[in-house]
């Protein structure tokens, strides 16, 4: 198939960090897989008395729907523009889920944060090295309409160009995720205020196809319809390679590059 992302937005996923990609799978494919979702809450999508937590997390599902939604061929086009062709590794199927409901207790998990990569040999804990070891993208999959009020996730636009100079001092070994996030928010470079904020508002069946480097955080839902929503990473066949003697740099790499050439920001 030919280009699914144009030029445009190739550039604007290297400056901002994100592709909103409408229609990535079929809502009535979006439908199937909700419905399946419902029924591993134990809720009832009918009685809101039932909804007694702000947020509900489901395990990640490799069953026939979700495989289809995360195999689509415009997916994988955009895959191919972003992260290059035989640099990415196909899903079989789709996770973890939050699953938002309008309740009035605070989230509790609503920090400003980037996803960790990878976990070294003998830890548990997450970390993120320059070459983003283990994620190529950050994927958020919308499996419920999403407008301002049913919880969308924020995104500091242009936020992953913050992060690879503090990445670059730790090396292939990388930087534990917390201790990362804890030095970004000392620096006053994880909430950054002047990094305009970005809501992922969509369909069913919209993908936000971000760099595995961005900002972003989730917040309470201020609606009347529970959010559906995966969040899976999409992994890569190796880590990024930031000194490619060819010059073919992925949109992914560029935006790393384009980060480490930044000034210093105070």
């Amino acid at each position: 198939m030919g280009n699914v992302l144009t030029a445009e937005q190739v550039e604007r996923f290297v400056t901002d960090g994100f592709v909103h990609l409408p229609e990535a799978f079929a809502p009535s494919l979006a439908d199937e897989c909700r419905a399946f979702l419902w029924r591993e809450t134990g809720l009832d999508p009918d009685d809101p008395e039932t909804w007694t937590e702000p947020v509900v997390r489901l395990g990640g599902y490799a069953d026939e729907p979700f495989r289809r939604a995360a195999t689509t061929e415009r997916l994988h086009g955009a895959f191919d523009q972003l992260v290059g062709p035989g640099r990415w590794t196909p899903r079989v199927g789709l996770g973890t889920f939050p699953v938002r409901f309008p309740h009035p207790a605070a989230p509790g998990d609503d920090g400003w944060h980037m996803d960790g990569g990878f976990t070294a040999e003998g830890e548990t804990g997450y970390r993120v090295n320059v070459t983003s070891r283990g994620r190529a993208l950050l994927m958020l999959f919308l499996f419920s309409d999403v407008d301002t009020a049913t919880a969308p996730t924020r995104i500091k636009v242009g936020s992953h160009l913050d992060v690879p100079s503090f990445l670059r001092p730790a090396g292939d070994a990388g930087a534990d995720l917390f201790a990362l996030c804890s030095e970004m928010d000392g620096a006053g470079r994880l909430d950054a205020p002047d990094r305009p904020l970005a809501l992922a508002t969509g369909r069913a069946g919209d993908v936000y196809l971000c760099h595995p480097f961005l900002i972003h955080a989730a917040q309470a839902h201020r609606g009347t319809v529970p959010r559906f929503m995966a969040q899976p990473p999409l992994v890569p066949v190796g880590p990024l390679d930031l000194d490619r003697h060819d010059g073919a740099y992925s949109p992914v790499e560029r935006a790393v590059r384009l980060g480490l050439e930044q000034p210093e920001r105070t």
